[in-house]
């Protein structure tokens, strides 16, 4: 594993360019990818996660939404989608009680919302995008690549936006 960390911090001035940059990242996923969602509430998680499905090719992305009341929704696109709402949960074996674990560790892209809640159960590879939320519409997405596939991953994410 790369011992590196590379980062990049993007801007969005409202929510469709949280959209956007999302949709720009699903261009770029591969099978297996793993991607912590992390940040405060209404900071825009569940608007990029819908970009990144947009990006990954599902026909309706409007279909995604917050999962928090059923912690998971799988939708079908050039890859299969996995998006976990971590919020509720309690403790880390509810998380592997979900089968969490064998869904990172599959071919789908694993979209997880309040990653930071399950971080001990995380591979060692993925890709932290943490939300910062910088005035009433605006927010900061700092991308950290954890290994080499999202080394590469953020490079080109840095190249198309």
């Amino acid at each position: 594993m790369s011992s590196s960390k590379r980062t990049l911090r993007l801007e969005a001035h409202k929510l469709e360019e949280t959209t956007r940059l999302g949709q720009a990242l699903g261009t770029l996923l591969f099978p297996g990818a793993v991607v912590a969602l992390v940040g405060p509430l209404g900071a825009g998680k569940t608007w990029f996660t819908r970009g990144v499905a947009q990006g990954l090719g599902l026909a309706t992305p409007e279909q995604v939404t917050s999962p928090t009341f059923v912690l998971l929704q799988e939708y079908a696109a050039r890859l299969p989608i996995y998006h976990f709402d971590v919020y509720r949960l309690k403790q880390l074996s509810e998380f592997e009680d979900l089968g969490a674990l064998e869904y990172l560790a599959g071919d789908g892209v694993c979209l997880l919302e309040w990653a930071d809640r399950v971080a001990p159960l995380l591979p060692a590879e993925y890709l932290r995008v943490e939300f910062e939320l910088t005035g009433a519409q605006s927010r900061a997405l700092v991308f950290t690549a954890l290994g080499e596939r999202y080394d590469r991953l953020v490079e080109q994410l840095e190249q198309i936006t």
